[in-house]
């Protein structure tokens, strides 16, 4: 197995003290519940999915004057991108623990970051490009989905929100660019590619970010928060975390990972309003039924999400679904079997296990009784489900 890491890029400057840098540098692998190395796939466990279909009719590209293009996108974009400053009260000082970076999401005075940047802050310095020096306050943050909302209160004259961009609309290959504070350095522009899309990285809870954005720009320590912009200045994604290569390093590889802009668009309205964002969640672990199961249970179907283990006295186990029983060597490969196949969620057609995620993900909420069509021991069945909050943990 490699000592691949994915690191979280809040940066702590040189200065802090040993106690402080310790505590705060650190490094997650994808699979929090696992504990699986980036370059292992991670357990298919439940997590909020949003879709990426590959529309390349949208993509926005290059006009015939790239350099122009590109000053004139940071010189509109730059004024609204922030350098966070992460202050805790050490011994009844307030001490610098970390910077990151953020950009302004309304004319309200919120900024947008990742709640890795501000979880642990006592207080928060919002630095613009023009060298203001606004205090921030945390007013809500969402461990699930590593965002935070930090509100000044008012922007300095001429600065404007970003605006959201459509990350379902996203392709490969597309050109995108990225502002932040790596190292420290403010107002600091990289150039890349979508490398790929779909991607799961860990977030600060036993969940997983789905849907993630994959980029060879360069993102260092410090971009934490910044936007992933694409040509035209609209943020498609919150950067968030870099691929090293070592878990001793802390540099870029040429593999960064940005939230979706769509995922922020969920969480963040509820992050201004209540301080929280609540996920639905049905409590099981699986995967997508593949064809060794559907030999080693003589299925009729060959697509559907296969359930391998029910979470405790969830919303699943209420409803009283099964998981895998056991295993069965086919052809040489041993596979799970037992366990329910899903193959529809309120008369849609399930094909995999991400089409369950993304259905609670975008059409559902807690409190909301779905119904799955189910294949059991050779039968075709329904079963009624009331979704419920997703819980902090998850403990089998």
């Amino acid at each position: 197995m490699k000592n691949n890491r994915i690191k979280l890029m809040k940066w702590l400057p040189l200065l802090i003290i040993p106690l402080l840098a310790a505590a705060c540098t650190f490094s997650l692998p994808i699979d929090l519940q696992a504990k699986s190395s980036p370059t292992e796939a991670p357990a298919a466990t439940e997590i909020v999915r949003v879709s990426s279909p590959q529309n390349t009719t949208q993509m926005v590209l290059a006009g015939s004057n790239d350099e122009a293009n590109l000053i004139d996108l940071y010189a509109r974009a730059n004024p609204a991108v922030v350098h966070l400053t992460v202050y805790v009260n050490y011994r009844n000082q307030l001490m610098g623990e970390g910077v990151g970076s953020g950009f302004v999401y309304d004319e309200q005075g919120h900024i947008v970051t990742n709640a890795h940047v501000v979880q642990d802050a006592d207080a928060v310095d919002v630095v613009f490009s023009d060298n203001t020096i606004l205090e921030g306050k945390v007013v809500g943050m969402d461990l699930n989905s590593d965002l935070a909302v930090v509100k000044i209160g008012s922007l300095p004259a001429g600065v404007q929100p970003l605006a959201l961009g459509d990350s379902d609309q996203l392709a490969v290959g597309q050109t995108v660019v990225a502002i932040g504070n790596p190292y420290g350095l403010d107002g600091t522009l990289t150039r890349g590619i979508i490398s790929s899309l779909g991607r799961t990285i860990s977030s600060l809870s036993s969940f997983l970010i789905p849907e993630a954005i994959q980029t060879d720009a360069a993102i260092n320590p410090g971009n934490s928060g910044g936007p992933l912009l694409d040509l035209s200045g609209n943020v498609i994604g919150v950067n968030a975390q870099i691929e090293t290569g070592s878990s001793l390093s802390t540099s870029n590889s040429g593999v960064g990972f940005a939230i979706p802009v769509n995922i922020v668009k969920m969480v963040v309205p509820d992050l201004i309003a209540t301080g929280q964002h609540q996920w639905a969640w049905m409590g099981v672990a699986g995967g997508t039924l593949n064809t060794y199961q559907v030999q080693a249970m003589k299925l009729d179907v060959k697509q559907g999400a296969y359930l391998s283990e029910i979470m405790g006295n969830g919303p699943a186990g209420k409803a009283g679904l099964h998981g895998s029983t056991g295993t069965r060597n086919v052809n040489g490969r041993t596979v799970e079997v037992g366990g329910d196949v899903i193959i529809a969620v309120n008369g849609q057609t399930i094909t995999s296990f991400d089409d369950i995620l993304l259905y609670i993900g975008l059409h559902a909420k807690p409190g909301d009784v779905i119904t799955f069509t189910i294949i059991r021991n050779g039968k075709t069945m329904d079963v009624d489900l009331i979704l419920e909050t997703r819980p902090d943990n998850i403990n089998g």
